[in-house]
């Protein structure tokens, strides 16, 4: 049977239930809907994690961090000091799996930061709605997409056994995947803003961190970009500004998959 192309995205989990599906695939309607799922996903990690990260401790963590212009926000998100806070903020002793968690941790601590300063999620806002009938009864995440010769299909069914955090894990892995594929649908030119950032190669002192924040902030998008895609440009720029310094506003599926491999 020859399946239409088409995007996909639904969600059941106790009393949350939301769902969409687009078949109108124009490049720009693709888009769209993609970064409103990643707003979605990225929105709900945080619920899925409280099992093995202190959650309230880190974002409490995030207020504290917030304080001060972008840059010193920065430097101290990427302060020793501040690994060292979640190491304690990790629900784990043993080394190497508590290592996976810092690193979570640390992701999530930079997107609540940042999402305190800067606009961090997509224009589209999340999804809210079940506007389609879904695919399951039983709990489930479930991502689906056929666009020519791109399939990818993404999906957990969730019962009593399920770890929350491997909830956290599909949510991070369907991120992921958006974050590669949205700029290709979106025509935001990705080799433009690696050539803007192109003169810094690691930030590490207070000048770098400096140079590379004033790049990101006087950053034109809107030549990197068409107009309906400016903002999420901007967001680019945002990830690779972070790279240069060694962060990320996207939660890692990796070593998520890794600890729950090894916990299970």
């Amino acid at each position: 049977m020859k399946i239409e192309d088409h995007i996909m995205f639904t969600a059941k989990h106790k009393n949350w239930e939301i769902g969409d599906k687009l078949l109108v695939m124009k490049d720009e309607n693709i888009a769209h809907f993609l970064a409103s799922i990643s707003n979605t996903v990225n929105m709900k990690i945080s619920e899925y994690l409280i099992d093995v990260i202190n959650v309230a401790a880190v974002m409490s963590l995030a207020e504290e961090m917030s304080e001060g212009d972008l840059w010193e926000v920065i430097k101290v998100l990427k302060s020793p000091k501040a690994s060292r806070k979640l190491g304690k903020l990790v629900f784990e002793t043993d080394k190497k799996l508590k290592k996976q968690l810092v690193d979570i941790s640390k992701a999530l601590l930079v997107r609540e930061t940042l999402s305190r300063k800067i606009s961090i999620y997509y224009p589209e806002g999340p999804m809210t709605d079940l506007k389609i009938v879904l695919p399951y009864k039983e709990d489930h995440i479930n991502f689906t997409a056929k666009h020519g010769s791109w399939i990818v299909v993404k999906r957990l069914m969730i019962d009593e056994k399920t770890p929350l955090a491997d909830v956290a894990r599909i949510f991070a892995s369907i991120n992921e995947t958006i974050t590669a594929k949205l700029p290709i649908y979106a025509k935001i030119d990705l080799k433009g803003i690696d050539e803007w950032f192109a003169g810094i190669k690691k930030a590490k002192s207070d000048v770098e961190i400096k140079t590379v924040v004033d790049k990101y902030l006087h950053f034109p998008a809107y030549k990197y970009a068409p107009n309906e895609f400016v903002e999420h440009a901007k967001i680019y720029a945002l990830r690779k500004m972070l790279e240069k310094v060694g962060l990320s506003i996207d939660i890692p599926a990796k070593p998520l998959e890794k600890y729950l491999e090894k916990k299970s």
